[in-house]
């Protein structure tokens, strides 16, 4: 594939949701990673079932086929649906894609071998029959297994509410329903709402003089993390590194990447300078989780490179957000900052955020026989700049 990654923003600030609501979509997120389906409304009026793929189990298109007498379509970005070779209709982000019914068995493996790349299969992928591009329903269920770190790849039928109240509906049939108009703004406002929530010194190797503060979000995710190192002056910009947690590279001391001497070396550059701040911020893998991570490592093994292997797990080049970033930092009342990094995105969402950006300070380590081929995309493709 040649595309080249997407540069998405970061969601709008808005009116954060209320504790109920909030409640709603993160017990949607759980039904999926439980393997049940959820159904999702829109205001007007539509009803959709869905069930995540990889979690839907040799029933489930039988299951949703009880419910509406039909066979599922399994929804599916754009990118994996080029990466299944399949012509998506222009501008569609999400496909809806049909199969000829067989087995239950055979139709159930052939909708996860579409969705996922890294799936046993004992058969060739099974022929897409209809291809078209999904509604704004099964979209938006492509963002709820986002949320849950699943594939973003759903089996879906239309609910047949026969004019029946939604919440009636799903209570009678043992289902959660939630509002699919909410979930724009459940992406917007986490990084809206993060409150500091414990803080405490810790000695670091590298900078014995550290404190960690921890941020949580109010949706219930995982926490950020802020370690200051010595005593930064605010008046001045501060320098500051925004690593994305990475559990193989930080705590394996993985070779495939350089995230591990990333980590080790802004803490010590840190100290070294005075004092700053390295932002630790809970988006393994670019944003995608560390299951779809290790998902994406097969198929690099297979021969394509970090980029590629994201868009055929049917997800952005690069899903990570910064707005939790520059929040942290205003809630340390740091306004401007001297930027550890070679990722001139980050700059950008920084300085889109509000956060003054006065230097970037290159931030690059030597390869080490396992990573060159990692670090040359992230510079071809990614657009990091190691000078």
């Amino acid at each position: 594939m040649s595309q080249q990654p997407a540069q998405p923003t970061d969601p709008v600030p808005t009116q954060p949701l209320d504790a109920a609501t909030r409640r709603r979509v993160d017990r949607a997120i759980g039904e999926l990673r439980r393997g049940d389906p959820v159904l999702l409304t829109l205001e007007s009026g539509e009803a959709l079932l869905a069930l995540a793929a990889e979690e839907a189990g040799p029933d489930g298109a039988q299951r949703l086929r009880a419910f509406a007498g039909i066979l599922p379509a399994l929804t599916v970005t754009a990118w994996r649906a080029a990466a299944l070779g399949l012509n998506a209709p222009e501008g569609a982000q999400a496909v809806d894609l049909q199969i000829a019914s067989d087995t239950p068995e055979r139709t159930a493996a052939a909708l996860l071998s579409l969705a996922d790349p890294t799936a046993p299969a004992e058969r060739s992928l099974p022929t897409v029959d209809r291809i078209a591009t999904a509604d704004l329903l099964a979209t938006h269920a492509l963002t709820l297994t986002k949320l849950g770190r699943l594939l973003p790849a759903v089996l879906a039928v239309p609910a047949p509410l026969n004019g029946q109240d939604p919440d009636t509906w799903a209570s009678a049939h043992d289902l959660l329903r939630v509002a699919a108009d909410d979930l724009p703004r459940e992406l917007a406002s986490a990084a809206a709402d993060l409150h500091a929530v414990a803080d405490a010194r810790i000695p670091l190797a590298g900078a014995e003089d550290a404190r960690v503060h921890a941020f949580r979000p109010r949706d219930g995710g995982p926490e950020h993390l802020a370690i200051v190192i010595g005593q930064p002056d605010t008046r001045q910009p501060v320098l500051v590194r925004l690593h994305s947690e990475c559990f193989t590279g930080d705590l394996l001391g993985s070779l495939r990447c350089d995230c591990g001497d990333q980590l080790r070396g802004a803490i010590h550059a840190i100290s070294e300078a005075g004092g700053g701040v390295l932002l630790y911020l809970a988006q393994e893998g670019r944003g995608i989780g560390l299951v779809n991570k290790l998902r994406a490592y097969r198929l690099q093994d297979a021969g394509i490179d970090t980029l590629d292997a994201n868009n055929a797990l049917g997800f952005d080049a690069d899903e990570r957000v910064f707005g939790p970033a520059a929040e942290m930092l205003r809630q340390l009342d740091i306004g401007e900052v001297r930027l550890l990094t070679n990722n001139p995105r980050k700059v950008e969402a920084l300085t889109g955020s509000g956060i003054q950006v006065r230097d970037r300070v290159p931030h690059a380590f030597p390869s080490n026989g396992h990573n060159e081929r990692y670090l040359a995309t992230k510079a071809e493709r990614f657009g990091h700049r190691f000078d």
